[in-house]
């Protein structure tokens, strides 16, 4: 998106890497290895990666990003707006505070309230108060949809400060191999007398909640052998997943894929591989979900929970896919049916592509040129 944003002209843009160069190789708790990616992320646009001097790095607490010189950093660009990628880190609340009211500070979350419980408490009124001070200090939101305008109005954020800006990946990089691999423009079928064929691709965490969709799967399974379950992924539930998978093992069938953690310049080959993409995430804590956006790219039928923010916003019940409820395994099993009846997945699948033209790089520069005017 930086290098897309650059290659504009629209505006000169540098990208401050918070958590410094320790960032392009990490230890990815929710997959449980080392991660670096395999494409290209750095070209196209100015950046540096600023000095972290944090004892634990990392984006997973509140003290791991800490730049003593990101404030002199920024002065020396000399910005006219500043974009923050969520707030949640000791420099990122740190430039917040201290160019409120000097520099336009615009902000990028995902947040829902999608896991809020209903009832009063003490802590979620202390919650609440606090972030409606650190939101204070934002003087646009770009919102990337529905689920997300709801968090951002909750916190104070008024509605004309609210901009939506959709979410999107790089359409082209996953339609074009799903073109190559299907020889098709838009949509696919499964060869005749290949089984129909449910993806997860994903880290296995409670989160994300690939249990329930094979406990799902199974269930299907006992009535339609025409099926077939491909999950990609490492973490935390591999075990529990591999027992799970082993009760459909049999001598003369096994109805199912495991591959394990797939980088970025395999997963356009991997969403070819299925013909509906399931994210059956619980939370809490799940945002949007940008697979789906993936998935669709690459000509797939999806379901997902409705603990998804990308959900109410992507998914045109009955055109592209399903919603279901989260957790509940039945509701699942329904929708998993319903796509498969007379090949529903098949036209789903050409329509969600043409769904996915509606959130691109293009959109969120839309967003943020219109306000821009406004605010410059």
């Amino acid at each position: 998106m930086f290098k897309f944003l650059a290659e504009s002209g629209k505006f000169t843009i540098k990208v401050f890497y918070t958590w410094g160069e320790n960032s392009l190789n990490v230890y990815d708790p929710g997959f449980g290895k080392q991660r670096e990616w395999d494409i290209d992320l750095l070209s196209g646009y100015d950046y540096t990666f600023v000095r972290n001097v944090s004892t634990d790095p990392g984006s997973h607490h509140l003290k791991g990003i800490i730049n003593p010189d990101i404030i002199e950093q920024i002065n020396e660009f000399k910005p006219n707006v500043i974009i923050i990628f969520g707030w949640n880190f000791h420099s990122h609340l740190k430039i917040m505070r201290h160019f409120k009211g000097k520099i336009p500070i615009f902000f990028r979350g995902d947040s829902t309230l999608l896991d809020e419980k209903k009832g009063f408490s003490v802590k979620g009124f202390i919650r609440k108060q606090y972030l409606k001070w650190v939101y204070s200090h934002v003087d646009i939101a770009l919102s990337p949809g529905t689920a997300s305008d709801a968090y951002f109005k909750f916190v104070g954020v008024k509605p004309n400060q609210i901009i939506r800006a959709a979410h999107a990946v790089e359409n082209s990089r996953f339609s074009l191999s799903f073109r190559a691999q299907r020889g098709t423009s838009s949509g696919g079928t499964s060869e005749q007398g290949k089984p129909v064929t449910f993806l997860f691709a994903g880290k296995f965490e409670p989160k994300k909640n690939p249990l329930l969709l094979i406990r799902a799967f199974k269930k299907l399974y006992e009535t339609n052998k025409n099926i077939h379950l491909i999950l990609v992924g490492d973490g935390v539930l591999k075990d529990e997943i591999i027992n799970e998978l082993k009760e459909l093992s049999t001598q003369n069938e096994q109805p199912f894929t495991l591959l394990p953690f797939q980088n970025q310049s395999q997963m356009p080959s991997i969403y070819n591989k299925g013909d509906i993409f399931v994210l059956p995430s619980q939370g809490p804590g799940e945002t949007w979900g940008l697979a789906i956006n993936e998935a669709m790219a690459s000509g797939c039928a999806v379901i997902a929970s409705d603990k998804c923010g990308a959900a109410a916003d992507i998914i045109d019940d009955e055109k592209n896919g399903y919603i279901f409820k989260s957790g509940d395994e039945n509701d699942l099993v329904d929708k998993m049916q319903c796509i498969l009846e007379d090949q529903r997945y098949v036209q789903m699948g050409k329509y969600a592509t043409e769904k996915i033209e509606h959130f691109t790089y293009h959109h969120f520069l839309d967003s943020l040129i219109n306000v821009l005017r406004v605010k410059l």
